[in-house]
């Protein structure tokens, strides 16, 4: 699971530098530009790579959320209980889900600025308004590991709901975890849950 967050918040961090204008790029071109400018910044950065957890948080605050469809990756974890919840509980199940994403990638940080990163051609038709963007991360004392995004066309541009690590979707790795939480306490047991693991995981850093 450690592996397994660390490499999705590499997949988060491909997006921390978009600046404007990203979304008029092919979400190939969008993935291999901002990665190669994060990767430098990454390995350029000291109060980073010395796990300056506030520094990295504002950085993803500000610059990883819009590229990323939360909302949709909220509920693709959810799978089917999406539907059992109402609109205030599904705001809040995405907030959730969010923050602890975020987390998750901060804890992570200071374990990448090392990798090189192999981009795969991409295989889109004219008019294809989901892709999936593949690459591998090539790690220093390691096995390479594939890291692929599963990204949408919106009217602000491409983004990504879903992340595939080592063959692993992100989605598809929280929804047993959710759908037993669900069984358990419901949707609001769900909500307690990943508020419980957020509250761990702020007083871990401070």
């Amino acid at each position: 699971m450690k592996r397994f967050a660390g490499m999705l918040f590499a997949a988060a961090m491909l997006f921390a530098a978009a600046g404007v204008g990203a979304e008029e790029l092919a979400p190939d071109v969008l993935v291999q530009n901002v990665t190669e400018d994060v990767l430098k910044m990454l390995r350029q950065d000291k109060d980073i790579q010395n796990g300056n957890i506030n520094k990295i948080s504002k950085l993803i605050d500000a610059k990883v959320l819009p590229h990323f469809n939360f909302r949709r990756m909220t509920q693709l974890a959810v799978g089917r209980s999406w539907r059992q919840a109402s609109a205030a509980e599904q705001e809040e199940l995405t907030k959730q889900f969010r923050d602890l994403l975020v987390r998750t990638y901060a804890n992570a940080v200071v374990s990448y600025r090392d990798q090189k990163v192999i981009y795969r051609p991409l295989r889109m038709s004219s008019g294809d308004t989901e892709v999936l963007v593949r690459t591998e991360i090539v790690q220093p004392n390691g096995s390479p590991v594939t890291l692929d995004y599963s990204m949408e066309k919106t009217d602000k541009g491409w983004k990504v709901y879903d992340v595939v690590v080592g063959g692993v979707s992100l989605v598809t790795n929280y929804r047993e975890t959710f759908a037993q939480e669900i069984r358990v306490g419901g949707i609001p047991g769900l909500i307690r849950t990943l508020a419980e693991k957020n509250k761990a995981l702020l007083d871990k850093k401070k």
